[in-house]
């Protein structure tokens, strides 16, 4: 079996906007954001289900998520910071982490043939990022 896209941006061997990385987990902004500072939280074990993760890596995760979503909360300022899991686009559990200000942005399905604007994104992860 070959290694995720999100395994083969943990390993360095894709590109990403990195916000956070611990021993257990990696944060990155994702390219197709639902709004600006839409960031995923995976597990740095590649496990396809959120479910099956073992109890350390699911609590590990489930705590990068929460201190991704205080600092989104502190530097964007929205009405509120929603958590989707849908796992069905990449089979490496992962938990969307995204800042918004109504339903319709909650709801918002992103273009994902758009071309993304890595100049915004970059300029996001200094924003949003833990600098480790």
């Amino acid at each position: 079996m070959s290694d995720s896209i999100f395994s083969r941006i943990i390993k360095g061997e894709l590109p990403c906007h990195k916000i956070y990385e611990d021993e257990l987990t990696f944060a990155f902004l994702d390219i197709h954001p639902k709004t600006p500072g839409h960031v995923l939280v995976v597990p740095k074990s590649e496990v396809d289900n959120l479910w099956d993760l073992s109890d350390q890596d699911y609590q590990a995760v489930m705590r990068t998520a929460k201190k991704v979503a205080q600092k989104i909360q502190e530097i964007l300022a929205p009405k509120r910071v929603g958590l989707m899991v849908e796992g069905i686009a990449v089979p490496h559990a992962h938990i969307h982490v995204f800042p918004f200000n109504s339903l319709d942005e909650f709801h918002h399905v992103p273009d994902m043939q758009a071309e993304p604007n890595h100049q915004e994104l970059a300029e996001m992860a200094k924003k949003l990022g833990f600098g480790n």
